[in-house]
């Protein structure tokens, strides 16, 4: 049993999105006692209707510093983190956005989080804060100076963004995905690989999970973005975990609370899911 499976007990986890609101500091300000109000609130419902497991991110701090987050910025997800992770027994993880993985690491480090994700582990992109380059090396050897556990789940062509050099945006189903997949998996050591749509709560392809599945059998692959309880039978097939956010709120708009309603409908999909016979990820 690798890291990965052990973590969420064997089962294909649905992991539920906590987009924090404004935090102070940021560029639109906020209070520290709303942004942590907020985040129990929804966590209260994402774990209510079922989920395997959270990730917090700093998603109204927008526009995003391209790598290292103001010290105030770090000091308020650690509080956030602890919070959740004091009241809320199921796997934790951290996204400071847009990447800086060495905040993240360091919160879910000395809040006892399980998981960070890392949006550029290895490689460059172009993305609205400009270039973006992946820190692999780094982000390992601080993971060992802490002699930390957490999991480290990277993305592969990471949404809002392209790779580094190409003229015109890459398609998913590009022919160096696969390449792509195993850089990241294999020279940056990652965990776990996610892979999303092109931008936050656009649907990913199935097909590209299955060509990375095929290229890396053995790495855990999540969904990223897009999913909701229509195509969630879409991805169970190819995938070993799914990502859920905006398709838990109301009109898809990630600053809204997660919706009971929505929430329900997703995890009682998994459920009906998970008790059926699995289909090979060859299918399709």
């Amino acid at each position: 049993m690798n890291a990965y499976t052990e973590l969420f007990g064997g089962v294909k986890p649905l992991v539920g999105m906590i987009h924090l609101r404004p935090l102070p500091g940021s560029p639109r300000g906020g209070e520290l006692d709303d942004a942590v109000a907020a985040a129990q609130a929804d966590a209260e419902v994402l774990t209510g209707a079922g989920v395997d497991g959270m990730i917090l991110e700093n998603f109204g701090d927008a526009p995003f510093a391209k790598d290292r987050v103001p010290a105030v910025t770090v000091a308020a997800m650690t509080v956030v983190a602890r919070e959740l992770r004091r009241d809320h027994n199921v796997p934790l993880g951290i996204n400071v956005l847009r990447n800086d993985a060495e905040s993240a690491l360091s919160i879910a480090t000395v809040t006892n989080a399980d998981f960070i994700r890392v949006n550029v582990h290895v490689g460059a992109v172009v993305a609205d804060q400009g270039v973006i380059e992946g820190k692999a090396r780094e982000t390992l050897l601080l993971r060992k100076h802490l002699g930390s556990a957490v999991l480290l789940f990277a993305d592969v062509r990471v949404k809002h963004a392209r790779p580094l050099g190409a003229a015109e945006p890459v398609s998913q189903s590009g022919d160096d995905l696969a390449t792509e997949a195993r850089d990241v998996y294999r020279r940056g050591l990652a965990d776990a690989l996610i892979l999303s749509g092109v931008a936050t709560g656009a649907p990913a392809d199935p097909s590209d999970f299955r060509r990375v599945k095929s290229a890396l059998p053995r790495a855990p692959l999540l969904v990223g973005s897009g999913v909701d309880a229509d195509n969630l039978e879409e991805f169970w097939p190819v995938a070993d975990g799914m990502i859920v956010g905006s398709s838990l709120k109301k009109s898809g708009d990630p600053g809204q609370p997660v919706d009971p309603v929505l929430a329900r409908e997703v995890f009682t999909a998994a459920s009906r899911l998970r008790r059926a016979p699995e289909r090979s990820v060859r299918e399709g």
